[in-house]
């Protein structure tokens, strides 16, 4: 004895490529699990480029700061014993007023001179190293930024 079933309706999309159907095969209906449609995505070389891009930006946009942060880290766990440049590791700077000296000489006119104390060191001759404020260090480049919360 025969059993008729009716087919399923068809699926027409320029999308499936084989369309679900149900076919009768020595007396036995075919299961419906192996008769998958197929979806026909048409892939050209500018979708596959800007899938590339998408991916490698995603990958950078978190790659280059967990590189930072793990570069920070490193540098912060290393002892820093680079000298000063600007004042060689001493700390401190020659008064560019008085040149080291500590005393101003003024030419008044008439031949009379006037000697006083430089205004600029209040005599020292030197000042505080402004690179490493007087520690004698070479700073790290973030150490020498002043980080101000305006909030």
């Amino acid at each position: 004895m025969r059993v008729s079933v009716s087919s399923p309706p068809r699926l027409h999309s320029p999308f499936i490529h084989s369309p679900v159907s149900y076919t009768q095969s020595s007396s036995r209906l075919r299961s419906p699990a192996t008769c998958y449609p197929r979806i026909k995505a048409e892939v050209d070389t500018n979708t596959v480029v800007a899938i590339s891009v998408g991916v490698a930006s995603v990958a950078l946009g978190i790659g280059i700061p967990v590189f930072y942060e793990t570069q920070i880290d490193n540098a912060a766990k290393r002892e820093n014993t680079q000298p000063c440049f600007p004042c060689n590791g001493t700390g401190a700077q020659k008064c560019r007023l008085c040149v080291g000296s500590g005393n101003v000489t003024v030419e008044l006119g008439g031949g009379e001179k006037e000697v006083s104390n430089c205004i600029n060191c209040d005599g020292a001759g030197s000042l505080t190293c402004t690179t490493c404020q007087g520690s004698g260090l070479q700073p790290r480049y973030l150490d020498r930024r002043e980080f101000k919360d305006d909030d």
